[in-house]
């Protein structure tokens, strides 16, 4: 389970494994980039992009049991979320375009599980994950009016583009729970019925 900064953190490690496999021989003009809604307005030169465009809560794992800490102390449960990226290719080229987009969907398909000791070097500062965390990744394409839903909120600039989904990111709680006392015995207390 992962502090709040879980979701910057997997998004800078998308950005860092792409960075780390691309071929620079092959694609020397490209970057690859964290945009916002408001960038697709002006795209990139050439390069690849990842959007976060909806993060939404994992109701599949969303009653899950407290966090105990190493001293005892019982955690609020974490809150699970599924975040929601579109990862687009950008080349005046449609050739070039097209070759990104290969490569780069190849590129997060060869890394379906990202670790928490893989995720944590991107992030400056503390850990975020624990090393025995993982989040998945999984290619999730949108139905085609979710995909043209998505892209009217995007425009005016549209890019050959697929959809991911990293699975089960666990933000953990730092408000720790009540204890109440266990209980160790019952009382039963006998009443006498009235009589009418």
């Amino acid at each position: 389970m992962a502090t709040y900064q879980a979701i910057a953190a997997v998004s800078l490690a998308l950005k860092g494994l792409l960075d780390r496999a691309l071929p620079k021989d092959e694609f020397p003009d490209a970057a690859i980039e964290l945009l916002q809604p408001g960038d697709y307005a002006t795209g990139m030169a050439e390069g690849v992009s990842l959007l976060l465009y909806r993060v939404a809560i994992n109701h599949t794992q969303r009653n899950l049991p407290p966090r105990n800490a190493l001293d005892g102390t019982r955690f609020r449960p974490p809150l699970p979320v599924d975040l929601h990226y579109l990862l687009s290719a950008w080349s005046d080229d449609a050739d070039t375009q097209q070759s990104l987009l290969g490569w780069a969907m190849r590129a997060l398909e060869d890394t379906p599980i990202l670790p928490g000791n893989l995720i944590n070097p991107f992030m400056p500062g503390n850990p975020v994950f624990r090393a025995d965390e993982s989040v998945e990744l999984v290619c999730d394409p949108l139905p085609l009016e979710q995909w043209l839903a998505l892209w009217a909120t995007l425009t005016p600039k549209a890019a050959a583009s697929m959809t991911y989904i990293v699975r089960m990111v666990q933000i953990d709680s730092g408000k720790p729970m009540p204890d109440a006392e266990r209980v160790r015995q019952r009382t039963f207390e006998i009443v006498k019925g009235v009589d009418s």
